[in-house]
């Protein structure tokens, strides 16, 4: 490659193609198309787009700012327009390390889908196919005749500077990678009666980043060019066929994997004195699992999703094998497992990853573990303690009258602030006492015999067990579940959505066993799934100029 870098940089950052924001191309798109939401891809979103469209050998290096958690999703917080400008740096270098990939001589022979009449110069019609077939897949949907004819003479102009076509290739592809288009999920509206409803292709993006957690696939694109994803049979036919595929694991691995926090291990520490066992690679061995188990309960197995609150089936791996302190016979890297009624290990909040994640580093925390149980299981989030809340009885776990947690807990809680909040999250963590801050078995405490009997409401129980029971029978675990869903595929946070809004498809799945592909069918196929706000009348005056960044 010519060593122009420097030189061209500055113009492939300064074109206006990315600053041109979000809704400049709605009215040469679809004149009837309004703005209905706007999403950041998240990063598995973001890797698989880039892995489907150029293939699993290209590699995504670079680092992705953090979500937020809203109404328990992290989902939900790509609704909120907010990128650094280190976020942006770092969207644009990955952008350009792709691009070089791309044209690389080793990948450009299978990547670029035509060989351009002289390398040594430009040709426009080899650009034009090169980047409306990239643009098509990247934007999920067509460029518009602007957006194309502005990459293609960016490509000519620089293949005729550095007198090397595949230079050009590479920043005008940089320019669809870095912008906006593609890095936000723009959905558009279109009018539906009195209503409004999703044009066809959010429609497709929002099936495809729903069932598969990437972006729409050649068949998924043409049935939105068609107009059949305007259509109920249109509809139902690529959900059928979404839900076919194998791929479906990897779409709901990606919404377990948010709904149960398990990207909570990147911020926990242990205290490695006193759990020696806490390493890297238990923390990643501990989501693999509670995915597994999700994974196969739920989807290929098709069971009851309420049996993931009781099921003792589990898989494991050498290091878990020695957390649980179970015999690892197997040759290959996982087993499946399952555990004696005498274990006390009854479903997924008995695993590794649920009782580690909510604790303290050098002990359990029954209360951190009801708080996110509450929250994540039956959609109870717990008020935030005030500011000035007093927790050193909690905290000095050398007191020689309260030697358990349960003892300082009631201590801490004869303060009325406090014992209202403490009364809705501890039972369920006092429960689990019978588990360490790393998940492993234990009786007593310093010394004391545990007590891990528990009441919520007028329903006593005793242990994992008991608490297993009680959330299999609770009708709200099932539709938490229905309502995050929903929330995961619509975008919005699950505390402001209306039980109308899936209540059909709600009906089906309880009616139907409570079966989670019944479920995804029935929110998938819904028309409220693609419905949207009416456009307010700044909207309706066309595009807007407002930055996207």
């Amino acid at each position: 490659m010519p060593k122009q870098k420097n030189r061209i940089r500055p113009v492939f950052v300064a074109l206006g193609v990315i600053a041109a924001g979000l809704c400049a191309a709605i009215a040469v798109a679809a004149p009837q198309s309004q703005p209905a939401g706007v999403r950041l891809l998240t990063e598995s979103e973001y890797r698989n787009s880039i892995a489907d469209i150029f293939g699993p050998t290209i590699a995504v290096q670079g680092r992705f700012e953090p979500g937020r958690r809203i109404g328990g999703l992290l989902a939900s917080s790509t609704t909120v327009l907010s990128v650094t400008p280190a976020g942006f740096e770092a969207f644009s270098k990955m952008a350009d390390s792709i691009a070089v990939q791309v044209v690389d001589p080793k990948n450009r022979t299978k990547l670029v889908p035509c060989a351009p009449k002289v390398e040594k110069g430009s040709d426009t019609n080899c650009a034009s196919k090169v980047l409306g077939q990239y643009g098509r897949l990247l934007f999920r949907r067509p460029l518009t005749s602007e957006e194309l004819k502005s990459r293609v003479d960016l490509a000519d102009k620089l293949a005729k500077s550095s007198n090397e076509f595949y230079y050009g290739i590479r920043y005008s592809l940089g320019t669809l990678l870095s912008a906006p288009e593609f890095l936000f999920r723009t959905e558009l509206s279109v009018p539906e009666g009195k209503q409004y409803t999703l044009d066809s292709y959010s429609r497709a993006a929002r099936l495809s980043f729903l069932m598969w957690d990437t972006a729409p696939d050649g068949e998924l694109l043409r049935a939105a060019d068609s107009g059949e994803l305007m259509t109920s049979e249109g509809v139902s036919k690529q959900v059928d066929r979404l839900m076919a595929s194998p791929r479906l694991e990897s779409g709901m691995r990606a919404f377990f994997a948010d709904m149960l926090q398990l990207d909570t291990f990147a911020d926990i520490t242990k205290d490695v004195q006193i759990y020696n066992k806490f390493t890297p690679q238990m923390a990643s061995s501990a989501q693999e699992e509670t995915l597994r188990t999700v994974i196969d309960l739920t989807l290929k197995q098709n069971q009851d999703v309420r049996d993931l609150m009781t099921t003792r089936k589990t898989y494991l791996d050498r290091t878990l094998s020695s957390i649980y302190k179970v015999p690892f016979n197997s040759d290959t890297d996982w087993m499946p497992y399952e555990f004696p009624a005498s274990a006390g290990r009854n479903g997924i909040l008995t695993q590794a990853s649920m009782l580690a994640m909510f604790s303290h580093p050098g002990r359990s925390s029954p209360t951190k573990r009801g708080v996110a149980l509450m929250d994540i299981f039956l959609c109870e989030p717990t008020p935030l303690p005030p500011a000035n809340v007093d927790f050193s009885i909690v905290n000095d776990v050398n007191n020689p009258k309260l030697r358990t947690v349960r003892d300082r807990l009631l201590a801490h809680a004869t303060n009325p602030t406090c014992a209202s909040c403490h009364t809705h999250s501890d039972p369920i963590g006092l429960s689990l006492e019978h588990f360490d801050s790393l998940g492993s078995s234990r009786l007593t405490e310093n010394g004391q015999t545990i007590d891990d009997s528990a009441k919520i409401g007028n329903k006593s129980f005793v242990g994992a067990e008991g608490l297993a029971t009680y959330l299999h029978d609770n009708p709200k675990v099932p539709a938490c579940l229905a309502r995050k869903l929903y929330s995961y595929g619509v975008g919005t946070s699950s505390e402001d959505v209306n039980p109308n809004q899936f209540k059909a498809a709600y009906k089906s799945f309880a009616d139907g066993g409570y079966r989670l592909r019944t479920l995804l069918k029935g929110l998938a196929t819904s028309p409220e799934f693609y419905s949207a706000p009416a456009p307010t009348p700044a909207s309706t005056e066309g595009p807007t100029k407002t930055a996207s960044r």
